[in-house]
């Protein structure tokens, strides 16, 4: 291997060397030609995908007007159409630096890696930039908005930070999915709340808007401005998906939590289409966004909405994105227009994660979970009539009192309380040891009328696992004998 890959090597060297003095030579006839005359090459690096040059405008050009140039600097190199970036030098403003791709590092979907982040306080890996930098993206106090067509990979930029939202210990995560819970369903367990109505989603932003208020007079009884997260005071993240659907009354208080959330920890991550003012509402929504990911778009103008106005003519061309996935940027961290291509997700790694995390996730949180933490359980343990404000236990206990001989299904359960599958769970089996809620079949329950037995609980009715426990109980010595 040594001795055939020493040569290899050289040979390579040489032909990237030759390649270089070659694109040296004919730069001065191929900018004569396209239009930047006295346009010069300071210096090539060539790599595996391909080469950059930081190129020396000629005095009164700027980086705006190589970008227009793009497709005839793609024609005089020979080189297939997209192959070539141009970014402004951050040093000076008579200088560029050119970027060819000859071999496309994003032609095959990249794995998702795993989730090594443990706190909303780190960089969130995205997925790579050509040139194999990871995409760190920082989450806290930072509204995100991503925008792109249908098939673009909204859904798979939005599962992988998910994947690493519920593995973070310091966060809390509400999800807002309008399609009848067909997006977030996977995620469902990890999830603090899930609302897949329209009245649901009203409800679940003004219960956001009251924590906000609520953190921000804890914040100033104290005398302190900034919501630290940590896991007994963990930051609060409201996934939106399809904001356009958001009914008209919902959008204040969207607004509201874009405009004060920030010094609080409570924050929007919306995906949406085509971010119009008409569908964000007429509020301060858009601009409050922090965090912009732009996939494919099939208009121009789409990328000034969802990037910010001005930003097609700067170089950030996202129309020109052809592959699922891929994505443009722009963060306080990432202002130039850098091609990147989001990790792939499966269903199966989901499930997984999903799985994995569920346990330490608890559906109810830590003390001092963002939803009501200073609020007492209002179902009065071993009583039949639970009361108290409306909460999620209190709905959940009207549903079940309101049903039939038939009982109401898990589904119907989530609906009325609006919360997780688990969370579900977890207040019927505690009812059923209570001895207020009766299984009638299989995924339906009711609670126990109030006919039953004068100290609230039903007949005792011994289930199989106790029925084989009495069969296999051992006789007294004395019956023995």
């Amino acid at each position: 291997m040594v001795v055939l890959g020493v040569p290899w090597w050289v040979h390579r060297r040489r032909r990237a060397r030759v390649r270089v003095e070659r694109t040296l030579e004919a730069w001065p006839d191929i900018a004569e030609s396209i239009g930047l005359t006295g346009a010069q090459i300071a210096s090539v690096v060539v790599d595996a995908w391909g080469w950059t040059a930081r190129v020396i405008l000629r005095n009164g050009k700027t980086t705006t007007q190589t970008i227009d140039k793009i497709p005839a600097i793609e024609s005089s190199f020979g080189l297939r159409p997209g192959s070539v970036r141009v970014f402004p030098d951050n040093h000076r403003a008579d200088r560029c630096v050119v970027r060819v791709i000859e071999t496309d590092p994003h032609a095959e979907p990249i794995a998702w890696p795993g989730s090594p982040v443990i706190s909303i306080s780190q960089l969130l890996p995205l997925g790579l930039f050509e040139d194999g930098r990871p995409v760190g993206v920082l989450l806290l106090r930072r509204n995100v908005l991503i925008g792109g067509m249908v098939g673009s990979g909204k859904s798979g930029i939005l599962n992988v930070i998910l994947a690493y939202l519920i593995t973070c210990v310091d966060v809390r995560v509400w999800g807002i999915d309008l399609k009848g819970g067909m997006e977030l369903q996977p995620w469902q367990a990890c999830l603090d709340r899930l609302a897949t109505t329209p009245d649901q989603a009203r409800a679940l932003l003004v219960d956001a808007v009251g924590e906000l208020d609520r953190r921000a007079a804890s914040l100033a009884k104290i005398g302190v401005r900034v919501w630290e997260p940590a896991p007994a005071s963990p930051a609060l993240i409201i996934i939106i998906d399809e904001y356009a659907e958001l009914p008209p009354e919902a959008h204040e208080y969207a607004d509201s939590i874009a405009r004060r959330g920030r010094a609080v920890a409570v924050n929007l991550l919306v995906a949406t289409q085509r971010p119009t003012q008409d569908a964000m509402g007429h509020g301060a929504v858009r601009s409050q966004m922090d965090v912009r990911i732009c996939l494919r778009v099939r208009e121009r103008r789409d990328v000034d909405l969802i990037l910010g106005q001005g930003a097609f003519t700067s170089g950030w061309q996202a129309h020109t994105l052809t592959l699922p996935g891929t994505f443009l940027i722009s963060t306080p961290e990432h202002t130039t227009a850098q091609r990147a291509r989001g990790y792939l997700i499966t269903d199966e790694q989901i499930t997984r994660h999903v799985g994995a995390h569920t346990e330490r996730r608890s559906p109810e949180g830590p003390q001092g979970t963002p939803e009501r933490p200073d609020r007492p359980d209002p179902t009065p343990r071993g009583s039949s009539d639970p009361a108290g404000p409306e909460t999620p236990e209190t709905a959940l206990w009207a549903a079940l009192r309101r049903v039939g001989p038939e009982g109401a299904l898990i589904a119907d359960l989530m609906s009325a309380c609006g919360r997780g599958r688990s969370w579900v769970y977890y207040r019927l089996r505690e009812h059923v040891r209570a001895g207020r809620v009766v299984r009638t079949t299989c995924g339906a329950w009711r609670a126990i009328p109030p006919s039953g037995p004068t100290d609230g609980r039903p007949p005792p009715r011994p289930s199989a696992p106790r029925r084989r426990h009495r069969r296999g109980r051992r006789t007294p010595r004395g019956d023995r004998q």
